[in-house]
């Protein structure tokens, strides 16, 4: 049904990639690997996708990456039929995708099996931003050889070595409190949002003045 509505199934897959991952770049090979889809293919749909605005490319180390563009004139509806996010919001936290392997979930493990989990998130590599020097943060209550298996299988989904902090709920606050460096970078880097469990990284509401004021 969608793929009839949407022209093609590689169309549909790549749209349910993009908007599953929001903020993270894939290259072509990459793509083919994830959606299990011929090159010719995909090539054709990511330039049918470009020209119509849904996703943009960037060159990083003569290597051609696209991602999703949220700037979008309909990235939210979008994003609520492939990213699993909510017609009215913008942001893909925690999205389940039908075709490409939820964030969530790798191999065999999920986020909620390692424990409380308060905040996770994707930097570095999977954004293409170094500013923290890491590529995944995580923060709660959680079992570190359990955290330790997952990492280990996303690095082979990922075919590549992954950067992670673990951090508990008290130290985060205390690094919140206190301006800590390090956590700024990360928080202040570009990211894929996984789960925030208590709205964190939420965008703070404006102050409306006061008559008197």
């Amino acid at each position: 049904m969608v793929e009839q509505l949407f022209g093609s199934k590689t169309r549909v897959k790549l749209l349910q990639l993009f908007y599953s991952n929001p903020n993270r770049s894939f290259y072509v090979r990459e793509i083919t690997r994830k959606i299990d889809e011929q090159i010719n293919s995909v090539r054709r749909e990511l330039a049918n996708l470009l020209s119509v605005g849904i996703i943009s490319s960037d060159t990083t180390n003569n290597r051609l990456y696209y991602e999703v563009d949220q700037k979008y004139e309909y990235y939210a509806p979008l994003a609520a039929i492939f990213g699993g996010a909510p017609f009215e919001g913008v942001t893909v936290e925690g999205a389940t995708p039908v075709v490409a392997q939820a964030p969530t979930e790798v191999g065999t493990q999920s986020l909620k099996s390692l424990g409380n989990v308060d905040l996770a998130l994707y930097t570095g590599q999977f954004t293409r931003d170094e500013r923290s020097g890491i590529d995944f943060l995580i923060v709660g209550d959680v079992n570190p050889t359990k955290l330790s298996k997952y990492v280990a299988e996303l690095e082979e989904q990922e075919g590549k070595e992954i950067r992670y902090t673990l951090m508990s709920p008290d130290e985060f606050k205390y690094r919140e409190q206190v301006n800590d460096r390090f956590l700024g970078q990360v928080l202040g880097s570009k990211k894929q949002v996984l789960v925030d469990k208590h709205h964190v990284l939420a965008p703070k509401p404006v102050k409306e003045k006061s008559e008197k004021e």
